[in-house]
């Protein structure tokens, strides 16, 4: 893949709860598919408890290395929900109560109390992001997204970003399944990653029914590259282990 002209992307995953284990993590998978789906390239994710210092420190490293940062969770009403707060400090800015966040906050059913309104106040300067789901909007400011951390609610808010998002090349993949120990594929799949450094391979084991094996995923943003990397892991396969699935 072209790294140099592709845009890259990380997301952060703030909230005490996801480190606690109490809650499972869903929006980086989600973000990972559509992302490659734009052209942009994730390449880094990071989990930040609800500490100011950490947050902010993570956020300033993360959007000088890449085109954007994703953030998610910690824009709810709660004493707990300080991402806001935070981008604000990390760029600089004050915290200011947005005019327009508080009409789409009225547009919700919920009562209008000190604690909704505080979803209201955003970094000054920032882009609010629409919310379709619960109208609590997520914002943007430089390259970052700040979107909740609720599955649906930020799938909305990514989809309502899109237009803002410069697109590359459609990442496109294929995987290869295949009974063997990763120990027997490192040589073919070596061998096959050199010649074709513009194509990343990647392994992956597991295993079924007590059988031991391996999916290998070949991805890239020229699709007959891809095709000629796929075509190449599965003859390398079949002779190893007798047989290969493919799927895309």
């Amino acid at each position: 893949m072209d790294g140099a002209s592709q845009s890259t992307a990380c997301v952060m995953i703030i909230g005490n709860e996801i480190l606690s284990g109490k809650t499972q993590d869903a929006n980086l998978q989600f973000l990972g598919v559509e992302l490659a789906k734009l052209g942009i390239k994730l390449v880094e994710a990071r989990v930040v408890r609800d500490d100011p210092d950490m947050i902010i420190a993570a956020l300033n490293e993360c959007r000088a290395k890449y085109t954007y940062v994703f953030t998610t969770g910690g824009i709810g009403p709660t004493h707990d929900d300080i991402t806001a707060e935070c981008v604000a400090r990390a760029f600089g800015v004050p915290l200011t109560l947005d005019a327009d966040a508080v009409e789409c906050l009225r547009r919700g059913r919920a009562e209008l109390n000190e604690a909704r309104l505080k979803m209201a106040r955003v970094p000054a300067g920032a882009t609010l992001v629409d919310n379709s789901v619960s109208h609590a909007p997520g914002f943007r400011i430089g390259n970052v997204f700040v979107y909740a951390g609720i599955p649906a609610i930020m799938r909305a808010m990514f989809t309502a970003s899109i237009p803002a998002l410069t697109r590359g090349a459609q990442i496109l993949s294929a995987s290869v399944d295949v009974y063997a120990r990763e120990g027997d594929l490192a040589e073919p799949l070596e061998r096959i990653a050199l010649a074709h450094p513009e194509v990343e391979i990647g392994s992956y084991p597991f295993a079924r029914e007590g059988r031991f094996g391996a999916s290998l995923v070949v991805r890239g943003t020229d699709a007959a590259a891809v095709q000629q990397v796929l075509e190449e892991v599965v003859r390398a396969m079949v002779a190893l282990a007798g047989e290969a699935a493919v799927s895309r």
